[in-house]
């Protein structure tokens, strides 16, 4: 709590206009001659103490009352001391408490109102005690501490035949051992950079913003092609499961009870400012801007399951600056982002199955390996224990289970699919939760024929995690490849024809017109360089189909072409194709997967370096 507080000549206010969270049926303007003026604001962190806090508030007004002798207070809402307030509901509590307080100490009390515009004037008295200021901080001697509710967790691993097991017998070095080794707290020797973070930059897809916040990045050509074909496959994805694409904003006002309370559930990492009168913040994710899109809705039964999504670009969360880097930790990143209003906790645990199988096939379409952790409460898994052993079977692969002994999250149950980096660390990406608080915060209902409202579940799920991540990810597994290559699909250039002289010059580009007009990204190397260094370069590019075009390439029309994925060390993987046939195989490694054109010129002698 933060306390100005002013011997005043008088002090009087008008309240001009209301905002969301006005109180009614307050004094709307009111004077006072001859009193101790106290600023206040609640915040944030005396919800962990409120009694504790009011009791100190209260002594602390009454000892400056005496000193100042007077037995008028006037106690004044000012938000404008603290940049971490508290909720609506629990600043008015505690300004009524400290009115109370005073009221039994014998003190005169009078209180402007809470949520208020509201024009003011004081007249202070000037002298050495007239104006000082207070800072009450949970904890602190003498305060009463909150005991907190103490919350278990049991962990055990589930396998497709339905049998438990002691989670101890999974310590290994497997991409499942790896996660169940860093959820349990076993310690790992890492050492170094991650590996993505070289080849983030090597390759020129992702640098470090000098001039921005850390943890915010700059996207280079190939690498703005690549994110832009992550985000056309989530939400090709997602269309094709029946969501609904919405946009919303990206800051949110925090006097609005409902985004104050859920933002509260993520603690500390957040961006949070005051614009004019307002305290706001920065979202974490698409949850405020599609729950108050709900809750102006009119939802009919006849419409759930009702999946709504958003690309939500940008998200922030205040990470340490210690624990930001590359693209795996990030303060500023894209979150595809869906949340489903379900009927019922039925229809919800259908729709969080066919979400977890959205979250299985990215895996297989990134070309990673995902493993899995599930997490519920105690009563959850009791009710719905057949439930969980049927999505661990159809899986097809053992899960590490957490269970809760309450719940302490706005879900009761969720899944956390995770790749591994090249440091054996799990990559957290896709996510399902099941959401059993958010509706009723947010006031989300339908109505039964009955009339009687319903507070549905709603699912949260990103079926791929973060972009950022998502590219961390497949860099990572790059990394340990033996010829190392992107998906053909997100390739930035899928096919570069090399011509071996100058005169090769027009067939080459011809080749390269008519793979483009096959929606295929295809430049050329026309550069004044050898042959055997732009096919090394090539290959540094990790272009998934190279062409070299020389007098046999022009005489026969068939292509010389090496096939990355084909590839062995040092022994490249060499075919005669025509043209067409080129571009049937390369149609067959892209099937059902977007498609963008080249964000790079046709031409390398016209292409710039960012790094």
């Amino acid at each position: 709590m933060r306390l100005l507080l002013i011997h005043s000549d008088y002090i009087e206010y008008e309240a001009k206009k209301k905002t969301k969270m006005a109180e009614e049926g307050a004094v709307l303007s009111d004077k006072e001659t001859e009193a101790l003026t106290v600023f206040c604001a609640v915040e944030s962190i005396d919800e962990e103490d409120l009694e504790g806090v009011i009791l100190q508030g209260i002594e602390e007004i009454k000892k400056t009352a005496g000193q100042v002798n007077v037995n008028k207070i006037v106690i004044y809402p000012y938000a404008h001391l603290s940049s971490d307030l508290a909720s609506p509901d629990t600043a008015i509590t505690v300004l009524n408490a400290l009115k109370a307080g005073l009221e039994t100490e014998g003190f005169a009390v009078k209180r402007a109102p809470f949520g208020w515009y509201k024009s003011f004037k004081i007249s202070c008295k000037g002298h050495p005690l007239s104006e000082l200021s207070k800072t009450i901080v949970p904890g602190e001697e003498g305060m009463v501490k909150k005991e907190k509710k103490e919350v278990t967790h049991d962990w055990f691993v589930l396998t497709p035949d339905g049998k438990q097991h002691d989670y101890k017998e999974y310590l290994d070095d497997s991409p499942f051992g790896c996660l169940v080794k860093k959820e349990l707290g076993v310690a790992v020797p890492v050492g170094g950079e991650p590996a993505h973070v070289d080849l983030m930059r090597g390759k020129e897809l992702v640098d470090y913003e000098p001039a921005s916040d850390v943890g915010c990045l700059r996207w280079m050509p190939k690498g703005k092609l690549v994110r832009d074909l992550l985000a056309d496959y989530v939400l090709h994805l997602v269309l094709e499961y029946g969501g609904t694409p919405v946009e919303t904003p990206v800051m949110y006002d925090l006097g609005d009870k409902a985004i104050y309370e859920h933002a509260e559930k993520f603690g500390e990492r957040q961006y949070r400012f005051r614009s004019n009168n307002r305290n706001m913040m920065l979202r974490f994710a698409a949850c405020f801007g599609m729950f108050s899109i709900m809750r102006d809705m009119h939802i009919s039964p006849n419409h759930l399951p009702m999946k709504m999504y958003e690309l939500s670009t940008y998200s922030f969360r205040h990470e340490q600056k210690g624990e930001v880097i590359g693209l795996k930790r990030l303060r500023c990143f894209t979150m595809p982002d869906m949340h489903s209003l379900c009927l019922d906790m039925p229809q919800a645990l259908k729709c969080f199955e066919e979400q977890l199988a959205m979250g299985w096939q990215t895996g297989r379409d990134f070309e990673y390996q995902l493993v899995a952790a599930f997490r519920c409460t105690k009563d959850f898994y009791a009710q719905h224990e057949a439930w969980v052993k049927k999505i661990v079977k159809e899986s097809n692969c053992p899960m590490l289970i957490e269970i809760l002994s309450d719940r302490v999250h706005y879900w009761v149950a969720k899944i956390d699919l995770a790749a591994i980096d090249g440091q054996m660390r799990p990559i957290e990406n896709p996510t399902v939760q099941i959401d059993v608080e958010s509706s009723t915060r947010f006031n989300i209902k339908y109505y039964k024929e009955d009339g009687t409202p319903v507070h549905p579940p709603i699912l949260h799920c990103s079926p791929t995690g973060s972009v950022e991540r998502v590219l961390c990810a497949i860099l990572e597994n790059i990394s340990t490849q033996q010829v190392p290559a992107l998906p053909t699909w997100l390739s930035p250039t899928q096919v570069r024809v090399i011509p071996v002289a100058e005169r090769h010059g027009v067939f080459a580009a011809e080749v390269c017109n008519a793979i483009n007009a096959a929606q295929i990204r295809c430049d050329v190397d026309d550069r004044e360089e050898s042959v055997g260094k732009k096919v090394r370069e090539a290959g540094m590019d990790w272009v998934p189909y190279v062409i070299v075009a020389g007098d046999e390439e022009v005489a026969s029309k068939k292509l010389t072409v090496t096939i990355r994925k084909k590839s062995q060390p040092n022994k490249p993987h060499k075919e005669q194709l025509t043209t067409e046939a080129l571009i049937a195989a390369v149609k067959k490694d892209t099937e059902g997967k977007p498609f963008r054109p080249l964000y790079t010129p046709r031409k390398l002698s016209l292409k710039a370096r960012y790094i």
